[in-house]
């Protein structure tokens, strides 16, 4: 399985958008400061992932999360589920 996921910063509240083949390590690398942006903006907590079979499918996903109508899905997702709980 292939997974595009969001994460949201504790410390600024910015959001990281990303795919990867394992999710759980992906966060625990983000956690521990492997790359420039994860590590002067964590930690980070996952706020939304979606699951695909194919890796392309994932890359087209991550990709849309990053344009302008992709970060409005995005947000329109965060706000639904925050409201929901």
């Amino acid at each position: 399985m292939f997974y595009t996921y969001v994460l949201r910063s504790r410390k600024n509240q910015k959001l990281y958008y990303g795919y990867t083949n394992n999710l759980e390590k992906r966060i625990v690398e983000h956690n521990s400061g492997k790359d420039d942006f994860t590590r002067h903006n964590g930690p980070w907590d996952l706020v939304y992932f979606e699951e695909f079979t194919l890796k392309t499918e994932a890359l087209k996903q991550e990709r849309f999360f990053k344009s302008g109508k992709g970060r409005e899905y995005v947000r329109g997702k965060l706000n639904n589920f925050q409201i929901g709980e």
